[in-house]
């Protein structure tokens, strides 16, 4: 069975998650964890097992290296799956844009951190499962967004057994979120932590990346389903029912205008842990709405 949220909270949002992935020549499918003086911390995270170590390399081909059993060749990472995977049919959105130009060129074109993190702050609590060159096959994490918390889940793949719970942190100890379009198609995020620290998170879909870093930051209103009309409600059954490859619970998504944006996460055949994303907008009766100046 699923995991589920306590009855006095309500759940907002939900999508797989893993650590990012470097794009840069240099950099591409490498990662790194990195203290604030740059220094390579992952054999200082309590728990975590052996992972790859990443050299940069400006030839193109990049090598990682398991300790303790010799070299091996890292595949690079997808980039630029898809022009345009971020609206269904019908959708009221367009398309989706190649890789953004490099915002940080320090974390993104000569290294990619994907976790900053002094001694003894949090970001070096999350997760091993997160980085996909640790986890056994099979295996996917969750970020979990409710009106507490945040969470991590694992997932095994086929598993009957409940989602387990990884990391949990208080919505007060995220104090900011940011899209980094500098990215494999546009889906990093990345959270910071209100003593400073940070990971990036690769969301598989840039419209899950926008919505994950609007709500975070304060930029955008998530509702849950309680909070819908019976006929929105209604609307939302039927709009589901038609999808295939439902991937996630809808995301419901208050614009200022009063009416409400519904997104579900569908799985798309562009590339494994891509996503496509449908979408409606809706009025208090469920009935199809037109967005007002400012609602996007």
């Amino acid at each position: 069975m699923d995991w589920h949220v306590a009855p006095d909270e309500d759940l907002l949002f939900r999508i797989p998650v893993k650590f990012a992935s470097g794009v840069s020549p240099a950099v591409s499918g490498s990662r790194w964890f990195r203290d604030t003086e740059r220094n390579d911390i992952q054999n200082e995270l309590t728990g975590w097992p052996t992972g790859p170590v990443f050299t940069p390399c400006t030839a193109g081909a990049r090598t990682a290296r398991r300790a303790g059993r010799g070299f091996l060749t890292v595949i690079p990472a997808i980039a630029n799956l898809v022009a345009n995977i971020g609206g269904a049919l019908g959708s009221p959105f367009g398309g989706v844009s190649g890789q953004g130009e490099p915002e940080e060129p320090e974390n993104e074109v000569h290294d990619f951190p994907v976790l900053w993190a002094a001694p003894g702050t949090l970001a070096r609590t999350v997760p091993w499962q997160l980085d996909p060159g640790r986890r056994p096959d099979g295996y996917s994490t969750h970020l979990v967004l409710t009106n507490r918390r945040l969470l991590i889940l694992g997932v095994r793949s086929g598993a009957s057994d409940e989602a387990e719970v990884l990391g949990d942190f208080p919505r007060e100890s995220v104090t900011a979120a940011r899209q980094m379009t500098f990215s494999e198609i546009n889906a990093d995020v990345r959270i910071t932590f209100a003593d400073q620290s940070w990971i990036r998170l690769f969301t598989g879909n840039p419209t899950s990346a926008e919505k994950l870093a609007g709500i975070l930051s304060g930029k955008m209103e998530a509702l849950p389903e309680s909070a819908l009309t019976e006929a929105q409600r209604q609307r939302v059954s039927r709009f589901v029912a038609h999808l295939r490859g439902t991937a996630h619970p809808p995301v419901y998504i208050r614009l200022p205008s009063g009416i409400v944006l519904v997104e579900v996460p569908t799985r798309s055949k562009a590339g494994k842990g891509v996503f496509s994303t449908s979408t409606i907008l809706m009025d208090a009766s469920g009935e199809a709405a037109e967005p007002a100046p400012g609602d996007l």
